[in-house]
């Protein structure tokens, strides 16, 4: 018994248990034995992105994407969407409460993924041309369609808040561009402070992210995806930490915040 027509998938192809036709005894991504081959031979980020490319990564693909989910698993308690989670853990909310909220202030277009997507179309229609750039840049509003978003208010990429590039943000540019050297990653980093002049503002994560996400091969969408995905870790993270330690610790509270009946510290 084969699987349902409106079960259609183009990366996923089932076969049923004999003895149970609603179960899958063999599932094969882009034709890849999911449980018989890729769990014992691929890692995560190999997984990961044959699920969104349809194909096995290189070894340089496999670092950078490493590379990149590594640089963006905990933006920090300064980043709103970590903030979002956080306030989430430490009033109590469901872990599903803390997910939705982190993923949902880092969607955005100062410093979240839909930035990503409007920087990785910047690389679609300039590639490595200086003059493009030029163009993309100085009008930000603009070089994309209407959609449901608002306008962007600064250049994709780079931060309108910041005085300099961050050290973070050159360090993992730098890690990017060393194993991809013959990448767009590369030509960022050699055009840097050109690229900050012309926008006239530093090159921010998001600009790294989408540079090296179009050199993996992803689409906008896609790119906006991953982005949401690989910046959870960190806002879970700080929301289980604030759940520890209770309110009279949270930063925005603390010592000002004093419990009559605090019932004390959490049992480990």
């Amino acid at each position: 018994m084969s699987a349902p027509e409106f079960l259609y998938s183009r990366i996923w192809e089932e076969e049923p248990e004999p003895a149970d036709p609603f179960l899958a005894q063999v599932c094969r991504c882009a034709g890849y034995d999911v449980y018989g081959e890729i769990l014992n031979k691929a890692s995560w980020i190999e997984y990961l992105f044959l699920l969104f490319r349809g194909e096995r990564p290189s070894k340089v693909q496999s670092a950078l994407l490493e590379s990149l989910a590594i640089a963006l698993a905990n933006p920090g308690p300064r980043d709103p969407s970590v903030q979002a989670a956080t306030s989430a853990g430490v009033g109590g909310s469901t872990m599903a409460s803390r997910v939705m909220a982190a993923a949902a202030v880092g969607a955005g277009q100062l410093g979240g993924a839909h930035e990503v997507f409007h920087a990785m179309r910047i690389w679609e229609n300039s590639g490595q041309s200086l003059e493009s750039w030029v163009d993309s840049l100085n009008q930000p509003a603009g070089e994309f369609p209407v959609d449901i978003w608002p306008d962007m208010e600064h250049p994709a990429g780079f931060n309108p808040n910041a005085s300099c590039c961050p050290t973070p943000v050159n360090q993992t540019l730098d890690r990017l561009a060393e194993l991809a050297p013959d990448s767009n990653l590369a030509w960022l980093q050699q055009h840097r402070e050109e690229l900050e002049s012309i926008a006239d503002a530093p090159l921010s994560m998001t600009g790294v992210t989408a540079a090296c996400l179009y050199d993996l091969g992803f689409t906008p969408s896609q790119g906006e995806a991953l982005t949401l995905l690989f910046r959870l870790p960190g806002a879970i993270a700080h929301s289980l930490e604030a759940e520890q330690d209770g309110l009279s610790r949270y930063p925005f509270h603390h010592g000002l915040l004093i419990l009559d009946d605090d019932p004390g510290p959490k049992n480990p």
